[in-house]
């Protein structure tokens, strides 16, 4: 009997398979099956060369997808696409060309749509430009110190790019501020603060979510504590143990307990954790032993970019460098540029899927995160459009709401390092000076101060220009009571100090620091020194405003903890 019983147990077991998704011959990505049925079903029916594909992102140059890109869609079933900032100054047509794209995914056999990637960070980091907010940034965040203004950050900045189809937003940085004469992370940051970059970065995330954009922790684990940029070489962060676990990984570890659902890789080395020099992308100990393993990190892990030297110089070549990023652990692998179809990055790769078995189920775990990803996101309630209206842009850029939110989170954050005569209003500024290279710095100042002179110099001087400048800006000022200068870089700190002969005769200097702090650390010279974090129309706008006295700025600076 109880043979019997096994006998027909087996033969129901046979007839009616535990996935009913994969008996389904017209499968496709929108099919209604529960998302973990659905992926094992797609994942099954996949070739190698579309397993593969899928874990790719490529990115283009120009101002339209190429027929190399749109063929690596149409044909190979790419997985993911990254919009650069090359190519985004027409915000029309990128929701065009991202509807293109989708479409072509849609036309292959089983629908799986693309994730459509860009670095929309806020403050200076900004691929999508055209009318996107220009925003004060983390740092700023960071010294008006509220989740409240993380979360409404997040939530403006990817609610526009949402309407353009960008699904993925490689933001927010956590990196901390710890480097004070880093320039690749800087004003990026939060701050210097472990706990606090991670709450604030919990926060951005969230509102990133609710926007309909998933949101991508970066650069794990950790890029603040170096000056050196990966996309020349690659940086070596010389830190011990106790020093990696607790502050590098402190932020990370809450953003994955507030479930963050991606988190890119970094090309960063930490020599005494790993002496072989191994860059963190292409690293099994910190992406799977670490991250996965140790932090329990269950999202996508997404390479930066591959094309960075920082990734390439360690691997010896491309190709082996992305061999290396999927035997580490890492989901998306990305390119910046869209590769050929017949690079050995791509030939290569799929010769050692065909003999390599435990290289193909990486590839395929891969696979199958993504597609898993793309399923919830899809399938939610509020993704970005599939195909976004190109005609309907204006509605949503610059967000309406978010311009009045950037202005009070600018406010929130302006700090005052020192005050002497401040604040400066009509009667007692006396003749007033206006230097920068910002329009809305001038225009604010015009407003505030009307008979206002003006010296105007570019944001990015070069070595000529930043002499000329230190020439000839204390000549002008002579005829003025007060001065106000903004600094962005060294140049225009250095075009600053030729200004403290007459701040020590008497005229009242007042510097706007609008990127770094640390460039004014030494203006202990200056009458009064506001910190702004960036050089956003918002920011200059709160700079002024305090400035003159219309609310007393109650930032704390985020670093130099």
């Amino acid at each position: 009997m109880k043979k019997i019983t096994l006998f027909f147990a087996l033969a129901l077991l046979l007839a009616f398979p535990k996935n009913a998704a994969a008996q389904n011959e017209s499968l496709n990505f929108w099919s209604d099956y529960p998302n973990e049925e659905l992926a094992d079903a797609l994942v099954l029916r996949m070739s190698d060369e579309e397993l593969y594909a899928q874990i790719l992102m490529f990115g283009w140059a120009g101002a339209e997808p190429s027929d190399l890109l749109n063929e690596w869609v149409s044909s190979r079933g790419l997985g993911s696409v990254k919009v650069f900032g090359w190519n985004t100054d027409n915000t029309t047509l990128v929701a065009r060309s991202v509807k293109s794209l989708q479409q072509k995914a849609q036309k292959r056999a089983l629908q799986i749509p693309l994730f459509v990637a860009t670095d929309q960070e806020g403050g200076w980091i900004r691929h999508v430009k055209g009318n996107t907010s220009i925003t004060p940034g983390n740092l700023s965040i960071g010294a008006s110190g509220y989740p409240y203004d993380a979360y409404y950050s997040g939530y403006y900045i990817n609610k526009e790019i949402a309407a353009l189809g960008i699904n993925m937003n490689f933001a927010p940085t956590i990196d901390l501020y710890t480097d004070k004469n880093s320039t690749i992370i800087g004003t990026r940051s939060f701050g210097e603060n472990a706990r606090n970059a991670g709450i604030l970065g919990a926060a951005w995330a969230k509102g990133c979510l609710d926007a309909g954009v998933i949101p991508t922790a970066k650069h794990f684990p950790g890029h603040g504590d170096t000056q050196n940029d990966s996309h020349i070489f690659l940086p070596s962060i010389n830190i011990d143990q106790k020093t990696f676990e607790e502050r590098e990984l402190l932020p990370f570890k809450l953003l994955i307990q507030s479930d963050v659902p991606a988190i890119m890789s970094g090309h960063l080395s930490f020599p005494q954790l790993r002496p072989n020099g191994e860059p963190a992308s292409l690293s099994e100990y910190f992406l799977t032993e670490i991250l996965r393993k140790q932090l329990g990190f269950k999202g996508l892990i997404i390479t930066d970019d591959m094309m960075m030297n920082g990734a390439t110089m360690y691997a010896g070549s491309v190709s082996r460098a992305f061999r290396m990023a999927v035997e580490a652990g890492n989901d998306i692998v990305i390119s910046s540029t869209t590769a050929q179809l017949d690079e050995p990055l791509w030939t290569g790769t799929i010769a050692l899927m065909k003999r390599d078995s435990a290289f193909r189920e990486k590839v395929k775990a891969a696979a199958r995160r993504v597609i898993l990803s793309k399923l919830k996101y899809y399938k939610n309630k509020k993704p970005a459009p599939l195909y976004p209206d190109e005609n309907t842009i204006d509605q949503f850029i610059p967000d309406k709401e978010g311009q009045k939110f950037f202005l009070d989170q600018a406010c929130r954050s302006i700090t005052v390092t020192r005050a002497k005569s401040l604040p400066f209003t009509r009667e007692l500024a006396g003749r007033v000076l206006l230097c920068g290279s910002e329009p809305q710095f001038f225009k604010a100042g015009k407003e505030r101060w009307p008979n206002a002179g003006e010296f105007r110099f570019n944001y990015a001087m070069g070595p000529n220009e930043t002499q000329w400048a230190a020439d000839n800006i204390p000549q002008t000022a002579n005829g003025y009571d007060t001065i106000i200068i903004c600094v962005a870089d060294k140049n225009s700190a250095t075009a600053a100090r030729s200004l403290k002969p007459l701040a020590k005769a008497g005229k009242k200097v007042v510097v706007f620091a609008i990127m770094s702090p640390v460039l004014v650390e030494d203006f202990d010279w200056a009458d009064t020194v506001l910190l702004g974090y960036s050089y956003s129309p918002y920011a200059l706008e709160a700079l002024v405003g305090a400035a003159a006295g219309e609310f007393e700025a109650p930032g704390v600076e985020p670093i130099g903890e």
